[in-house]
């Protein structure tokens, strides 16, 4: 066997980090079938891509917060009470969904990510034939 491409990572603690903060807010409190969590997934997804449909730049980050019941947004992080807003910070939601979902239901990221990527290596050429 071959050595994989893929250098060694920690996600599970990152996995771990996500499932224990979502476990803390409530989020586990009543059960949800697993349609509900690929559904939060990409509804994180679909943020970014509305994000992108509403003219924002890939990179573009801005931070909000309400105050006296209006919301104020800024460029600059006042502190870590603003909300990130932006694709980043939706790309960074899918992510944090799928850690929590992996800490939820055992699910060993970590190596179902390198075996994934080294697999990916072996695969031909825009393999499929597919367009998009």
């Amino acid at each position: 066997m071959s050595e994989s491409p893929v250098q060694p990572f920690m996600i599970s603690t990152l996995v771990e980090a996500a499932h224990r903060n979502a476990v803390s807010k409530g989020w586990h409190d009543e059960p949800r079938s697993f349609g509900d969590i690929i559904s939060l997934i990409h509804s994180e997804a679909s943020e970014a891509l509305e994000d992108h449909r509403n003219g924002h730049e890939y990179t573009e980050v801005w931070y909000t917060k309400k105050i006296n019941g209006e919301e104020i947004r800024t460029y600059e992080q006042p502190d870590e009470t603003w909300k990130p807003c932006g694709i980043p910070s939706e790309l960074a939601d899918v992510v944090i969904r799928v850690f929590d979902a992996c800490g939820l239901y055992g699910i060993d990221l970590e190596t179902a990510i390198r075996e994934k990527m080294a697999y990916n290596a072996t695969r031909p050429h825009r393999h499929g034939g597919k367009v998009l």
